[in-house]
């Protein structure tokens, strides 16, 4: 008899314990239906976005709307900054691991502004158009990235969160500053990678290959808005819109040193700081050798280049406005053309016609 009532507790529990079980089903039950009906709500209008905006587009702010911007090919990828920059060096690449940079912003990429006639000046150059392959635009907005896009091959963008480099960004101002030392941060960031460059302003145009002409026993090579006729000599007054440098441990040193430098110099563009570093022990220390670039193969509107038999680039320097800067290199295009129409006895009597709307006694790069 005292088994039978050892069991009966066991069946109370039993049967206490089967109340709570369903009451809680049923509470799972409306929890998941409430979690249903909210991933529905959230889901209806991504799919209704999906629908209304191709396949491969993100969605920008501008003017305070949204708005998809189209982006194509390698930069519609998961894959970082760092992945993509090597993808579009390893394309456009000389076989000695040498590519040619130039940057660019909305203002300088609309239609026949400063990148087109850039552009041109290789068309029509001695051997110079078929460095176009190994030319990257590095777009500093997306606007001036989608232009790229239309215009050349290998373009990059390098877009800076919380920064708009889109508008024309005039000599010294706050825009500018940023502009410049980012674009120093990009080309450390290009030398780490292994490759040497050939770094060029947009607004100047190429008439011959300058890769000749460059000193096989310098480093950091950089163009002149004056060049005092010495390539080893301090004193000449460098313009950073012109430089090539050869990858290795000590230019990827020179250039951070270079960077860091502008917090001891603050309200400076890179140029001023380089003449400021150019002396600096730990840049004698690194070893690294500095060679600047004639203005006779190298001109500008500071020091136009006086033999059109020779130049390889025309930069339109000590120049401010960007009407200026256009009309200007325009003209210089078309002193080419006329240079390169005569016969050979009369070409040394050619020059520039510029500056003509430029001003030299302001100086912007």
């Amino acid at each position: 008899m005292a088994a039978p009532a050892a069991q009966a507790p066991k069946r109370a529990a039993s049967e206490g314990a089967a109340a709570p079980d369903q009451h809680g089903a049923g509470t799972e039950v409306r929890r998941a239906v409430k979690a249903l009906l909210f991933m529905a709500a959230v889901a209806l209008p991504c799919l209704v976005l999906h629908r209304a905006v191709a396949p491969g587009a993100i969605l920008v702010r501008a003017g305070g709307a949204i708005s998809p911007w189209r982006l194509t090919g390698n930069d519609v990828d998961l894959d970082s900054e760092d992945a993509r920059l090597e993808r579009v060096l390893s394309a456009a690449a000389m076989a000695n691991n040498t590519v040619i940079l130039t940057t660019l912003n909305k203002a300088w990429s609309e239609p026949g502004s400063v990148v087109d006639v850039f552009l041109e000046s290789f068309r029509i150059g001695e051997s110079t158009r078929e460095l176009l392959d190994h030319l990257v635009i590095v777009s500093l907005d997306m606007a001036a990235h989608a232009r790229c896009k239309l215009i050349h091959r290998h373009c990059f963008a390098l877009v800076t969160d919380g920064v708009d480099f889109s508008g024309q960004k005039n000599f010294m101002t706050d825009g500018y500053l940023k502009m410049m030392w980012r674009r120093i941060d990009f080309l450390r960031q290009v030398l780490e990678k292994g490759y040497s460059f050939i770094f060029t302003d947009t607004d100047i145009v190429w008439f011959r290959n300058p890769v000749p002409h460059f000193y096989p026993d310098g480093d950091f090579q950089i163009a002149c808005d004056r060049f005092n006729g010495n390539p080893d000599d301090l004193d000449n007054n460098p313009n950073g819109g012109f430089t090539y440098v050869r990858s290795s441990m000590e230019t990827i040193e020179f250039y951070k040193f270079w960077y860091a430098a502008r917090e001891n110099h603050p309200g400076l563009h890179d140029q001023d700081v380089l003449n400021f570093i150019k002396r600096d022990p730990f840049v004698t220390e690194l070893g690294v050798r500095i060679k600047f670039l004639s203005t006779e193969l190298f001109g500008g509107l500071c020091e136009p280049s006086r033999n059109m038999s020779r130049v390889c680039t025309m930069h339109a320097n000590c120049c401010v406005g960007l009407s200026r800067k256009v009309s200007d290199l325009n003209a210089m295009l078309q002193d080419w053309r006329f240079f390169m129409s005569l016969p050979l006895k009369d070409k040394q009597t050619v020059s520039w016609s510029v500056p003509h709307n430029c001003s030299l006694q302001k100086l912007e790069r």
